[in-house]
């Protein structure tokens, strides 16, 4: 089992491969009201491409769990960073919201191929505890991309039109494509397997698919407070478009502490007694935000935000750790399980929680406590 001492530069490779779901989210985050306003939609019809994103990136991952076993964490990772690009480059040209609506899926569906990759191969190279402090630090790299990803976006729209954050992510992908065909070591072996089989020995694994549920509702109700982002700061709170990104941003940098906590915490705690701690917070996160539905606070509405965010420093890394740790031969496909799981119910909890959008915190408040409280039904039963 190789140790994290010595490999900070597959770390951060790992991490920016990983990136590219957060970049392609938080840097459009911004440009939202200006997308509205130029395809002559309401603004909720944007923020369903948050969600659209998700489904896309969800079955890219399905498609990408299996290229990565049969042909290699690089090959499958260069392609699909090539495709990601191509069709980031597409959505300039979206002429009306059913196009930026598919341009997007499928943008979205090859960053899915890409990012299975660098799950898998961490599998490939460590196991256990050491896996899990991987995780934690490859988080905390890719934490980065949400803090400054908003302050992209802003500062582009603020001297250019949003067509311009598109042309960034375009050769932004392409860079990293290159970087994985220069510096990425193939690590998988080989072996021959059917897919199906393969799929079946992942979703038929108890233990496995209970950490990777924690995971997905967790990321689940992270992306609701990502998708309302724009509607608690902009429009709510009246925040101007340029300074968004600083109060966007306060959540990553609570999120990057508790990650470094984590590591810390992982020498004295099971990885599961930090996960149902985070998720006790979460829970009372949550039902904190049902008493503020009325949003009469910048303050205490930010460190709710925070204090739910932040729990993810827990689940990530240890739920990743867990639901991997059984699959030597097809990491692969078991990372593409967890990203569909985490990602496609992302999509589908946040869609029906955007649905119920009103002038108040409230849909946002019982959306995430209910999901927390599932989340610890489920991994109290983990032995």
């Amino acid at each position: 089992m190789k140790k994290s001492a010595g490999h900070i530069y597959l770390i951060i490779l790992l991490a920016v491969l990983s990136s590219v779901a957060p970049m392609g989210i938080d840097t459009y985050i911004p440009s939202i009201p200006d997308i509205a306003s130029a395809l002559h939609v309401g603004i909720e019809k944007i923020e369903l491409t948050l969600s659209i994103f998700l489904i896309g990136f969800s079955i890219g991952q399905i498609f990408g769990g299996p290229i990565s076993d049969r042909y290699g964490r690089r090959k499958s990772s260069i392609a699909g960073l090539l495709g990601y690009s191509l069709f980031s480059l597409l959505i300039i040209i979206s002429s009306n919201i059913y196009e930026l609506w598919a341009y997007r899926f499928f943008e979205a569906f090859f960053g899915g191929i890409v990012v299975v990759n660098a799950a898998a191969a961490v599998r490939d190279r460590f196991h256990g505890e050491e896996a899990a402090k991987i995780f934690a630090l490859i988080g905390t790299i890719r934490s980065l991309a949400p803090l400054i990803a908003p302050a992209l976006g802003a500062f582009i729209i603020h001297f250019f039109s949003w067509e311009a954050v598109f042309i960034f992510l375009t050769v932004y992908s392409l860079i990293i494509a290159l970087w994985v065909y220069k510096d990425l070591e193939e690590s998988f072996t080989y072996v021959k397997q059917d897919v199906i089989k393969s799929f079946k020995s992942v979703l038929t694994h108890k233990k496995a698919i209970k950490a990777m549920l924690t995971l997905a509702l967790g990321f689940s109700g992270f992306f609701i407070y990502i998708s309302k982002s724009s509607f608690i700061f902009i429009e709510h709170f009246k925040i101007s478009t340029d300074l968004f990104p600083f109060f966007f941003g306060f959540n990553f940098l609570i999120l990057i502490a508790m990650i470094r906590v984590n590591i810390v915490m992982l020498r004295k705690y099971t990885q599961l007694q930090l996960i149902k701690f985070a998720i006790t917070i979460q829970i009372i996160s949550g039902a904190l935000m049902i008493v503020n539905y009325e949003g009469s606070s910048l303050i205490i509405t930010m460190a709710l935000m925070a204090s739910y965010m932040s729990m993810m420093a827990f689940i990530f890394g240890n739920c990743m750790a867990l639901a991997l740790e059984h699959f030597s031969k097809n990491a692969g496909v078991a990372s593409s399980v967890v990203g569909v799981l985490q990602f496609g119910l992302g999509a589908l909890i946040s869609s029906i929680a955007l649905s119920f959008h009103n002038n108040t915190f409230l849909p946002i408040g019982i959306s995430i406590t209910v999901i927390s409280l599932v989340s610890f039904f489920i991994i109290r039963t983990y032995k």
